[in-house]
């Protein structure tokens, strides 16, 4: 069994770092992993996009999840979620989404507006899986503003992708230690646990 999971989002808001939370949680459960990221603009604040792809007793050779394949997007800025709804599987799939949204230069500009339906769209697209809440709300009344990226992860840990495949937050938690900094650990934690509890 395969488990696709895209990442999306603007450029410095830590899709890579979630993507490597990803991959250690994936080998401390002995699965296979492959890690994709492309960045595109991102030092510019452009989109970013990270394919993360599991294998659960086989091995991972393609490293992109193609559109239709993806079981869960996982988005930093909803209108960054509601680009990469193409990706989820036609029936069944997971959205997570910061409801905080980034204004795209288009609108910063004024050529474009930045639409006002758009968790509703989600909601049709995933017939309703979606966990939509102000992530860096959370993450800032905790005292780590950065730690959007953990924020999410803590929903996805809630709503794991398949109602078999839940995993103990004791791992999770592991795999939080594996990937970031130690000056940051407790901070990233407290964020994760937050959104876990808030999520559930």
């Amino acid at each position: 069994m395969i488990t696709n999971i895209i990442i999306v989002g603007v450029g410095g808001q830590g899709a890579l770092l979630a993507s490597r939370v990803l991959g250690a949680l994936a080998l401390r459960l002995g699965r296979d992993v492959k890690v994709s990221e492309i960045h595109g603009m991102a030092q510019r604040g452009g989109s970013v996009i990270t394919h993360v792809r599991i294998g659960e007793g086989e091995p991972i050779y393609a490293p992109l999840v193609a559109e239709g394949e993806a079981d869960a997007v996982l988005a930093f800025e909803p209108l960054e979620a509601l680009r990469a709804a193409p990706y989820l599987v036609p029936e069944g799939g997971l959205i997570i989404t910061n409801t905080r949204p980034i204004p795209p230069m288009s609108v910063l500009t004024g050529a474009a507006r930045y639409p006002d339906d758009v968790i509703d769209k989600l909601n049709e697209t995933a017939g309703g899986r979606v966990t939509a809440f102000d992530a860096l709300e959370l993450a800032e009344r905790l005292g780590a503003p950065r730690a959007v990226n953990l924020a999410l992860l803590g929903a996805l840990a809630a709503r794991p992708v398949r109602s078999d495949d839940s995993v103990p937050l004791s791992v999770w938690e592991s795999a939080i230690a594996d990937a970031v900094p130690p000056r940051t650990l407790a901070a990233n934690l407290a964020v994760f646990r937050e959104a876990y509890n808030q999520t559930k």
